[in-house]
């Protein structure tokens, strides 16, 4: 529900329907945004229905908590008359994988179950496999949630595993299974591993797979039009899933929900799905306070911590001289990357026979955006990933500085101070034990003189941002110049300073 989406995408794209046929003007909710910005987000994504046509598409950006804007283009079905509403329901496939996780560390929050457990202690079928060679490592729960297993890529095999009865996933587990390498060895992207996850919620919590996703996260956060069995969806509210086929378009089955649910069988609403966003943008920043969520905000966060395989790759819709690349690690349902403009982000596709979805959360701008297509394995993550830029662009999101410390600011002062003087005298007390023993106090004086033969007295503070409660750079306006550098405190109480550091003096 991943990578072959890629490939269908191009092989679709060369063989492109016609644009369908538009019974309603597309629709588009204005928030707080600036006219600009949002012109920019229905661009790309009026760009990514010429490239490739959809019946329904629906589209939103949350910030702060709230759907700031949005739009639906299409409809519900080809032929009919019902427009695609922020109320239509979608099948967002793999993008089900991020509520396995965290269900998952609920019941390790619960004392339930710990990641390190091996799999087969919650899945007793899994104990007579045979592993790939006999040094292999028996699989964790966390190498399940991380996709380091050592099963293989299983789409587009796992998408029709949606209808599997327990009984019959239980012989299919009992069964073993082949290998595609030795764990913990490598990311491979696993349907039948977050399947088996599916199958330990249901062991461990005493209730099936779907019910605990809905009493723990769907019901407290309100998402009552969110869901897994699709025959339960009322016809009116349903986008129908399509391929282009034959040069037409071509219903797809519409699958029952069934064991296999737990790795993409999720159907929702744009009005639903910004309150699940809502919810893991706000454990961040990190405070103190009340915990008002189904889960710790510390479990949400711990999603974004991605296993050290990671992979480099440009960033998707970027323009062609675009310096910034995303190196991105699987996080637990979730990818984690760093953004040039955007700070840490956290992303996932979904492709499904009949659907394509995509979501972007950058956490430290407490926003995210995500679009829903009723087109197989047509995924919009191109203008997803726009939308956040062009409000990064506009100035209508950054990432949130880290606060400096009263504990960094009163060190700054001091090295402000020591600079001024010429000397570690005012410093005195303050300096960790290390400190006089990588350099002398003779040195540092000599140094204070070649930087001041340099740049001058320094007369004012250009910048001071932190890097961490215990550390931070600094730029200082000279009488000749800039000085920039970096302290660093050391882990003592009360914190001392274990490095300071100078740039070299720019004119």
């Amino acid at each position: 529900m991943h990578r072959h989406a890629i490939a269908a995408a191009v092989l679709m794209f060369v063989a492109a329907p016609p644009v369908i046929a538009q019974v309603h003007e597309p629709v588009v909710q204005q928030g707080t945004l600036p006219a600009s910005v949002t012109a920019e987000i229905d661009a790309a994504f009026a760009a990514y229905r010429e490239r490739t046509p959809v019946p329904g598409l629906a589209y939103a950006v949350v910030k702060d908590g709230r759907i700031v804007h949005q739009g639906t283009w299409g409809v519900q079905t080809i032929g009919g008359k019902r427009p695609v509403t922020a109320d239509t329901r979608f099948r967002i496939a793999s993008m089900s994988k991020a509520f396995t996780a965290l269900a998952i560390l609920s019941l390790r929050d619960a004392g339930k179950l710990s990641l390190d457990d091996l799999a087969e202690t919650h899945v007793p079928e899994m104990k007579g496999w045979t592993y790939p060679t006999t040094d292999a490592p028996r699989i964790r729960v966390r190498d399940l949630l991380q996709h380091v297993a050592g099963f293989v890529t299983d789409d587009p095999w796992g998408d029709r595993q949606q209808v599997l009865s327990e009984a019959e996933f239980t012989r299919m587990i009992a069964a073993g299974v082949p290998w595609s390498r030795t764990g913990q060895m490598q990311h491979e992207y696993s349907n039948f591993g977050y399947a088996l996850l599916g199958r330990i919620i249901k062991n461990v919590s005493g209730m099936s797979y779907q019910a605990y996703i809905r009493q723990m996260i769907l019901t407290p956060l309100g998402m009552m039009n969110t869901g897994y069995e699709i025959a339960d969806v009322p016809k009116d509210r349903l986008a129908v899933g399509y391929r282009w086929e034959n040069d037409q378009w071509v219903e797809e089955p519409s699958m029952r929900d069934g064991t296999f649910g737990a790795m993409g069988g999720l159907h929702t609403t744009v009005n639903d799905y910004a309150k699940w966003v809502s919810f893991l943008l706000s454990a961040w920043p990190p405070r103190s306070g009340a915990e008002t969520g189904p889960v710790r905000r510390a479990t949400v966060r711990e999603m974004a911590q991605g296993l050290n395989f990671v992979r480099i790759m440009p960033r998707p819709g970027a323009p062609a001289d675009d310096k910034c690349v995303h190196a991105v690690a699987y996080g637990m349902g979730l990818r984690a990357s760093p953004d040039c403009d955007l700070g840490l982000t956290l992303a996932h596709g979904g492709g499904y026979p009949g659907y394509g979805s995509f979501v972007v959360l950058a956490p430290e701008t407490g926003t995210a955006a995500f679009g829903f297509a009723s087109r197989t394995y047509q995924a919009p993550a191109v203008p997803v990933w726009q939308s956040l830029w062009a409000m990064a662009r506009a100035g209508a999101i950054r990432p949130a500085e880290t606060p400096v410390s009263d504990a960094v600011a009163a060190m700054h002062e001091a090295a402000r101070a020591a600079y001024a003087a010429g000397s570690l005298a005012p410093l005195d007390g303050r300096l960790a034990m290390n400190f006089p023993l990588d350099r002398s106090a003779e040195n540092w004086a000599r140094e204070f003189a070649r930087l001041k033969a340099r740049t001058g007295a320094c007369t004012a503070v250009e910048s001071l941002r932190a890097t961490g409660a215990l550390s931070a750079s600094f730029r200082w306006t000279c009488e000749k110049g800039a000085l920039g550098g970096q302290l660093l405190l050391a882990p003592t109480l009360p914190p001392t300073l274990q490095a300071l550091r100078f740039d070299s003096p720019q004119p």
